[in-house]
């Protein structure tokens, strides 16, 4: 099973995080699952992901209750608290939940730690496949900076492997197609936790079942570019990313870091897309419960960025509450296209406060996206031959948001591009 057959385009989805932090129950999951195959669907949208701490009976926030008890099987595996997932019940975890969001036609994924339970290594529990216990494969000086429910796994350890591979065969059983695993793609406290994700990846390949793998946070560095496209389908450039216009402003400087990387199978992570209605039950980022703080230009610069570097696209917001505007951002069928099938994206020109990315598609069209990042409108008058081979033919070109004609004057592309704007072109 080629792990990259799991992702040949980058997935598009919707996870938890944004809107509920780590307290998301099963109510919240079935609603935007089923909104997502009602409205969605049918643009290429397909995961429903659990974010962080489904284990964690009295989660309320982003902002985790440290050393709490967590909800774990016999074999050291942790399991969906049945207070917040009652189909969970009867030790059946997340299979009734996944069952249900694939008879909506969609793919069921959950966020895990890295590691072991703190409370399995401290019991001594035992670990399936194994004499071990999880006392003996704990790396007690691996540690997550940000939250206290694991210790890393020593993959030298006996016992390590049959760990990792007993939980991937449970989230088989439940049926998992994605899992974004956390504090393992970049740290605060160490590099890169490699042996980890080998164990991980190889896990996954063993279980039988095709599964996305997401690592997190980031920035993951690019000097492990080779290692992350030969174990996994996605992974964080960013440490997470909200709706300020600092990061996104960052984030040009990254996706230029990480150009040339994407290819299918292999998708580099913006990190989710803090629009519409987030913050429910999560502090993070500067905020509480809220519409996004990005103005409209800034959330189609930030949909312009994601979709031409093909970044996975996962929704933040709680999707029920959309309103048509932010609809439209999801659902714009020519961007989706861009986003799908384009190739070759790179940053063609940056000049003041004008920064301009180009792709291309089999077709022989040309994609270009100018974007402002300044404080005031930006007159653009561009030589289309400035932007490389190809593109000084154009004949003929639409701006993707609008649906407007492209100006073309004299071989050059005018423009009036707001502040923190962009102009979205298809050429051909």
């Amino acid at each position: 099973m080629n792990h990259k057959l799991t992702a040949p385009t980058p997935p598009l989805g919707w996870n938890s995080w944004d809107c509920y932090g780590a307290a998301v129950t099963e109510d919240e999951i079935r609603g935007n699952a089923e909104y997502m195959a009602k409205h969605l669907k049918a643009f290429g949208w397909s995961y429903i992901t659990v974010d962080i701490q489904w284990y964690e009976p009295y989660a309320n926030s982003s902002q985790y209750r440290p050393f709490v008890p967590l909800i774990m099987d016999e074999y050291s595996r942790l399991m969906p608290a049945e207070n917040r997932f009652p189909s969970a019940a009867g030790g059946q975890g997340f299979k009734p939940l996944a069952d249900y969001v694939h008879s909506l036609g969609l793919k069921f994924g959950i966020h895990i730690m890295r590691g072991i339970p703190r409370q399995a290594a401290h019991a001594g529990t035992a670990i399936l496949g194994s004499n071990a216990t999880a006392r003996d494969i704990a790396h007690t000086n691996s540690i997550c900076p940000w939250n206290t429910d694991m210790y890393g796994v020593d993959a030298s350890k006996e016992g390590a492997e049959a760990y990792y591979d007993s939980l991937f065969e449970l989230y088989a059983e439940w049926g998992v197609d994605l899992v974004k695993v956390d504090d393992i793609a970049a740290s605060r406290l160490y590099d890169t936790h490699q042996p980890e994700i080998a164990l991980i990846s190889q896990a996954i390949e063993r279980c039988g079942r095709p599964m996305v793998l997401s690592l997190s946070p980031g920035p993951a560095p690019v000097e492990y570019a080779a290692f992350f496209a030969e174990h996994a389908n996605m992974w964080r450039v960013t440490d997470d990313f909200w709706d300020q216009w600092p990061l996104l402003l960052d984030m040009f400087d990254r996706c230029r870091t990480w150009q040339g990387v994407p290819e299918p199978g292999c998708w580099p992570d913006c990190d989710m897309l803090p629009l519409g209605h987030i913050g429910i039950r999560s502090v993070d980022g500067g905020g509480a419960d809220r519409w996004t703080r990005f103005t409209r230009d800034e959330q189609l610069t930030m949909m312009s960025l994601w979709s031409i570097f093909r970044s996975p696209l996962i929704f933040g917001g709680e999707l029920r509450d959309c309103d048509d505007w932010t609809l439209s951002l999801l659902t714009n069928p020519e961007v989706l296209r861009m986003h799908r099938e384009s190739q070759g994206a790179k940053e063609a020109l940056r000049q003041g406060d004008l920064i301009v990315w180009t792709a291309e598609h089999a077709d022989g069209s040309r994609y270009v996206a100018a974007f402002n990042t300044g404080e005031s409108p930006l007159q653009l008058d561009l030589p289309m031959n400035e932007l490389g081979s190809g593109l000084t033919d154009a004949i003929t070109g639409t701006e993707l948001w609008s649906s407007t004609p492209a100006e073309l004057a004299y071989g050059a592309l005018q423009a009036n591009i707001p502040p923190h704007g962009v102009r979205l072109y298809r050429f051909f």
